[in-house]
This record gives C-alpha cells, sequence and structure tokens, in this order.
C-alpha cells in the first residue's frame, strides 16, 4: 500500500513538473531566421564578391592565361609526336611539366588568399546579421532566435528572415 502511494505521489509530481515546463515554454517566444537566406539576399554580399572580383581579376587572368598556355602545348604535343624527335618529346614534355607545377603552386596560392579575403568579408557581413538579430529580438521582445536548418517546424509567424534581410540591406 505504501508503494502505490509512493507511486502516485511521484506520477502527480512527475505531470506537475510537465505541465510547468511546457506551460513557461508556451510563454518564450522563438523566432526563427535563414542564415543562407539573409546572405542570398542581402545587397552587401554581391557587393563584396564583385569587389573581390576586381581585387583579384589580375591574379585570375594570369592563371587562365597559363592554364591555357599549358592546353595548347598538350594538343601540340599529341598533333605533332608523330613528326617529332624523342629529344624535342622530352623538351616538351618538360615545359608542360614545369609550366604545370607552376600553375598549381599560384593556383594554391590564388585559393588561399582569395579564401582568406573571402572568408574576412564575410565575417564582417555576419557581424552586420547577428547585430540584426540582436536589434529584432530586443525590438520583438524574442526570448530565443534559431537558425531555421535546425529547426524541424516552425511556425511562419515566428520567421524573422525578411525583418533581418530589409534592417541589413539599409545598412553599409
Amino acid at each position: 500500500m505504501k508503494n502505490l502511494i509512493k507511486t502516485i505521489a511521484m506520477a502527480t509530481a512527475a505531470s506537475g513538473f510537465l505541465l510547468a515546463s511546457s506551460a513557461m515554454a508556451a510563454e518564450q517566444k522563438i523566432g526563427v531566421v535563414n542564415f543562407q537566406e539573409v546572405m542570398g539576399k542581402i545587397p552587401q554580399t554581391a557587393a563584396i564578391m564583385k569587389s573581390l572580383g576586381e581585387e583579384f581579376k589580375d591574379e585570375q587572368a594570369a592563371l587562365s592565361q597559363l592554364e591555357s598556355e599549358i592546353k595548347y602545348l598538350q594538343e601540340k604535343r599529341k598533333r605533332d609526336v608523330t613528326t617529332m624527335n624523342a629529344e624535342q618529346i622530352a623538351e616538351l614534355e618538360a615545359k608542360i611539366g614545369t609550366l604545370y607545377q607552376d600553375y598549381q603552386a599560384k593556383g594554391k596560392a590564388f585559393q588561399e588568399k582569395t579564401g582568406a579575403r573571402k572568408n574576412e568579408e564575410t565575417n564582417k557581413i555576419i557581424a552586420l546579421v547577428r547585430q540584426a538579430i540582436d536589434n529584432i529580438a530586443a525590438k520583438g521582445d524574442y526570448d530565443l532566435v534559431l537558425e531555421q536548418s535546425a529547426v524541424v517546424y516552425s511556425k511562419p509567424d515566428s520567421a524573422i528572415t525578411a525583418e533581418v534581410v530589409k534592417q541589413v540591406s539599409v545598412l553599409k
């Protein structure tokens, strides 16, 4: 009999805690933001991509020129292999190998440099987006703002993505 009373008391207490916690959760205001959509829609992202393209256009052109030269020499080797002697073939292959190594080294350096600059500029935009989210959350009295990819379901009225895009778009 004592065990039955203990079990009933524990069940009652547990259900009380569950009801209390669900009531507390219902009182929270939660916002959801699609970060990728924000990054894709704000004008700052396009402006940065354009400026980075301008910044690195000379290096990109040099890489493209080097790539074209390698392709030309490879096609020349294919085309003229029957009319070339062994020494000429070896020279041409050595030249292609040297150009290819140069291309790989410059390409790797280019990617590292552009990647670092892109990350630097993207971090600036992310700071603006986070600031906008903080402002919207404070003004809208949100208790919690989640990334949409971390949410299985949310009501449409909890989405603040459009507000974030609007607020960040007016910043320069």
